[in-house]
């Protein structure tokens, strides 16, 4: 049995969007596996109270809606949860399937002469807060030298897509194509998740990052705010791409299916190279000057 739970608060302004995006994110734990087959997923649910009775009430009902039909998509169904009161809305659940280990791709056998794919860009942490500033005149004096009103909404709109996109079809085909080992990037950013899973492998093995797939604009933001970090790898994702480790000769094709699958591209953006340290001391390091995709 494969089981992930996670939940969170609000991000973007539409409600049925931010109930798709907590379900496509706590279904990408499973994906980042390998795992295709959701058995089933328990919505995890607050209503504000801080609301008025309308507002929780259509705010509430949208979240479900766009989680459901998120499950949905994913050829599952809701079929439970626990629903509370709290000051911020919450959307998240608990993703469960019970399958064969062949179903599994374990994250932990990466080796020398992989290359490293990326299937969602980076930048949306970066894009939900630029577009907040839109609305907050001392918020949006800081940065409007950089970035004008529609290209942060626009940023927005694409995170926001791309948030909201299920990560299956990648988990589908990495079964295809012999992937060796993946994580989904979240929480802790490209670099963070990259360290988690090098140090998950089985092989003396480091991870290069040679190439960054950005939303437009965001990189100007982050320079000019100074705390996202997102050059540096560190900027947190919601629901963000699977970064797969897969033999060399599969990765273009796996790029091009998914796209035609997808409508979105996916990107080669690094290698694995052979380490002469334990491999307790993998690691993965993002090269000097690497190159920017504007997405």
């Amino acid at each position: 049995m494969v089981s992930t739970t996670d939940f969170f608060y609000p991000l973007v302004y539409d409600p049925y969007m931010q109930g798709r995006i907590g379900a496509a994110n706590v279904l990408s734990d499973l994906y980042a596996m390998g795992v295709v087959h959701c058995d089933n997923v328990l919505m995890i649910l607050a209503g504000s109270r801080d609301m008025s009775k309308l507002q929780r009430d259509v705010t509430t009902r949208l979240m479900i809606e766009g989680f459901s039909d998120a499950v949905k998509e994913a050829d599952s169904e809701v079929t439970g949860g626990q629903t509370v009161l709290n000051p911020w809305p919450i959307i998240g659940g608990a993703a469960t399937s019970v399958c064969s280990q062949e179903d599994i791709i374990m994250p932990r056998n990466a080796v020398p002469g992989d290359v490293i794919i990326l299937t969602k860009p980076l930048g949306t942490q970066v894009a939900v807060n630029a577009n907040q500033w839109r609305f907050q005149e001392k918020s949006w004096a800081d940065v409007q030298d950089v970035i004008t009103q529609e290209e942060a909404a626009r940023a927005y709109l694409v995170a926001m897509e791309s948030m909201a996109r299920l990560n299956r079809n990648a988990a589908r085909l990495m079964h295809k194509y012999g992937a060796h080992a993946a994580t989904d990037v979240t929480g802790f950013g490209i670099v963070g998740h990259g360290r988690n899973l090098a140090g998950n492998q089985t092989a003396a093995v480091n991870f290069e990052i040679h190439s960054l797939p950005i939303i437009r604009n965001m990189i100007e933001v982050d320079k000019k705010v100074q705390y996202f970090s997102l050059l540096q790898g560190f900027s947190a994702e919601t629901s963000g791409g699977l970064f797969i480790c897969i033999p060399a000769d599969k990765a273009e094709p796996f790029c091009k299916e998914l796209e035609e699958l997808d409508h979105n591209p996916a990107w080669i953006i690094g290698r694995v190279l052979q380490s002469n340290e334990d491999p307790t001391k993998n690691t993965c390091n993002i090269v000097d000057n690497p190159k920017i995709i504007l997405v």
